[in-house]
């Protein structure tokens, strides 16, 4: 089922386009990547589904209804720029933000203390914002965004601030609410998490849609066909060879390609003549992905 779809956005400003014909389609209960360089009209698009500014043409669908305010409940929104108070306690500012979202006061007060104690924040709950690490409030401001429990969880660049513990302990709590039923809706220009916890991508450079799909079949379009061999012995003639090298002893690391075959074909085909330790496809990852459609966008 679609959660979130969008049709042909497009927003200018003075002698700047900012969006054009953007369409999106993110099914329920997924983790859904929105990337793209600084500039590419991320941000615009996150603005424009949470109803701070519209679009100049297009539509925006939730749950197979145009976007309205009675949407704004089932959406939490976490900013690139967080917005704290800081002269307030934790304990005070995230029942008044939940407050705000519908809960009622006892409600906001439960799910308050349980994600307190999840994020191991519960006794700095008295604290000012003010007193607390970068870490710790950007914990802060995640329980804040999902203390409603929002259908759709808009996400802008999660990570910033956290260490990797922290920012694996965060993963793991997305990846639980995307298990739990949340959509998601993760937007960064930062590729090392994308292939950990997105399902499906969106590519935006220059204000248009250059790519989108599932994560793994899009690795495996961009696929090149290349494979990593570590062996001993001559190098097979059937083979074309991009590099090789001495790995260690008699043992050399070679990347080759083999069009039309895959990995069990050139394992039988190869043992024949040589012997292997180790055989693996070399797949692009996101980031290499990334780099070459914008570099494609900015050559066509």
């Amino acid at each position: 089922m679609t959660l979130l779809e969008t049709k042909n956005l497009s927003k200018k400003y003075t002698g700047f386009t900012a969006l054009n014909n953007v369409s999106l389609s993110v099914e329920q209960g997924s983790i859904y990547g929105l990337l793209g360089p600084n500039g590419a009209g991320k941000t615009t698009l996150i603005r424009i589904l949470n109803q701070i500014s519209l679009p100049d043409d297009g539509e925006v669908l939730f749950e197979n209804e145009k976007l309205n305010q009675s949407h704004i409940y089932q959406i939490g929104y976490l900013p690139e720029e967080r917005g704290l108070y800081k002269k307030q306690s934790v304990w005070e500012q995230i029942l008044y933000f939940g407050q705000l979202k519908g809960l009622k006061l006892s409600e906001a007060k439960k799910r308050a203390d349980k994600w307190l104690k999840k994020l191991e924040l519960h006794d700095w709950r008295h604290k000012k914002i003010e007193d607390l690490s970068k870490g710790m409030q950007q914990k802060v401001q995640f329980i804040i965004t999902i203390l409603h429990k929002p259908k759709l969880l808009i996400l802008d660049e999660p990570f910033t601030g956290f260490d990797p513990i922290n920012a694996d302990l965060i993963k793991n709590e997305i990846r639980e609410l995307r298990n739990n039923g949340t959509t998601i809706l993760y937007s960064t220009h930062r590729m090392e998490s994308v292939e950990e916890i997105c399902d499906h991508i969106c590519l935006i450079n220059k204000s248009k849609k250059i790519l989108d799909g599932n994560v793994k079949e899009i690795k495996r379009q961009n696929s090149k066909n290349q494979f990593e061999v570590i062996y001993e012995g001559k190098i097979p003639g059937w083979v074309t060879v991009i590099s090789n090298e001495p790995d260690y002893e008699n043992h050399y690391k070679m990347l080759f390609e083999a069009p039309g075959m895959n990995r069990s074909e050139i394992i039988k085909k190869m043992a024949n003549e040589v012997d292997i330790w180790s055989l693996r496809e070399v797949v692009p990852s996101i980031h290499q992905i990334f780099v070459d459609k914008v570099k494609e966008a900015a050559d066509a």
